[in-house]
């Protein structure tokens, strides 16, 4: 056959074929009276396994070594495989980084360090979540209470998904940027210097007294310093509590109850895959006004 033929049969170009020929990958059977190459059947075989190889995009290289039986089809597919998933993550960061960067009308600026932050390696994410984690925690006892809840707060995923979506990717933006904030960093600091967490509060009132009962003053709209938000308090901190407790409790609120820090828990959870929480804060800040207003 000649290279017109072979090139129709296999579903190439003429001019791919002779490319091939000319590199070596594949040998003509011979050349006729005019010098044209010619291909027996086993020569269009290996044009054949070469136009299916390089149709998967695997390199004439790897293609050279199957026909040269240095490595197996198998031992080929493999390691494509491989490489053809680590491009597919790729593309998926991108697709996630270009979808985050139209959701937020990002500038190309943005869309620089959106993209940049979404393809730190998982060792680079941990570094810098270690390091705000070790600045909050600097001469702190190793058993001191809030050690832990600090602690706690390094846990990263070890990557982010093989397919973020833009929600991740913009969880992941958004912490570091966080964490990058020193009046963040300070202000976890703070509260971990305290020793306490807003649920630990030495006289503190119940969470779960707060979130139902603030929260639903907050939700309809009753204005902290009103008769009904007084009453709202009542079923918080009871009026016969004394007024140097109800003073301690309204300092303890003020330093634990932040919008940032329960963010960054937010956060934390949307990139872990962590069941979604309703935020607590707004109803403690409904707290805190109605305390100071009565």
């Amino acid at each position: 056959m000649t290279v017109a033929q072979v090139a129709r049969l296999v579903g190439v170009s003429a001019r791919t074929l002779r490319f091939w020929a000319e590199a070596g990958v594949v040998e003509p059977s011979g050349r006729s009276g005019g010098g044209y190459r010619l291909f027996d059947a086993e020569a269009v075989a290996r044009v054949e396994l070469v136009a299916t190889l390089r149709g998967l995009g695997i390199g004439l290289d790897e293609v050279r070594r199957v026909l040269a039986r240095n490595a197996t089809v198998a031992e080929v597919a493999s390691a494509h495989a491989r490489a053809l998933d680590a491009e597919i993550r790729v593309l998926r960061l991108r697709r996630a980084v270009l979808s985050s960067v139209a959701r937020r009308d990002g500038t190309v600026e943005e869309m620089r360090v959106v993209h940049e932050l979404a393809r730190l390696s998982a060792r680079e994410r941990q570094r810098m979540i270690d390091g705000f984690v070790a600045e909050i925690v600097e001469g702190m006892a190793a058993d001191a209470p809030a050690r832990g809840i600090a602690e706690s707060m390094r846990r990263l995923p070890a990557d982010l998904p093989d397919d973020p979506t833009p929600e991740q990717v913009d969880a992941w933006v958004e912490l570091a940027g966080l964490v990058g904030d020193p009046a963040f960093r300070a202000r976890v600091r703070e509260m971990a210097v305290a020793g306490k967490g807003a649920e630990e509060l030495e006289h503190g009132p119940d969470h779960h007294l707060v979130v139902e009962h603030a929260g639903k003053a907050l939700a309809d709209g009753v204005a902290p310093e009103s008769a009904a938000g007084r009453e709202a308090l009542g079923r918080i901190v009871p009026e016969d509590t004394p007024a140097e407790v109800r003073a301690r409790i309204l300092e303890q609120l003020e330093l634990f109850a932040d919008a940032r820090v329960e963010r960054y828990w937010q956060l934390l959870g949307a990139l872990n895959g962590w069941p979604p929480r309703e935020p607590a804060v707004p109803a403690f800040a409904w707290l805190i006004e109605a305390l100071r207003a009565h």
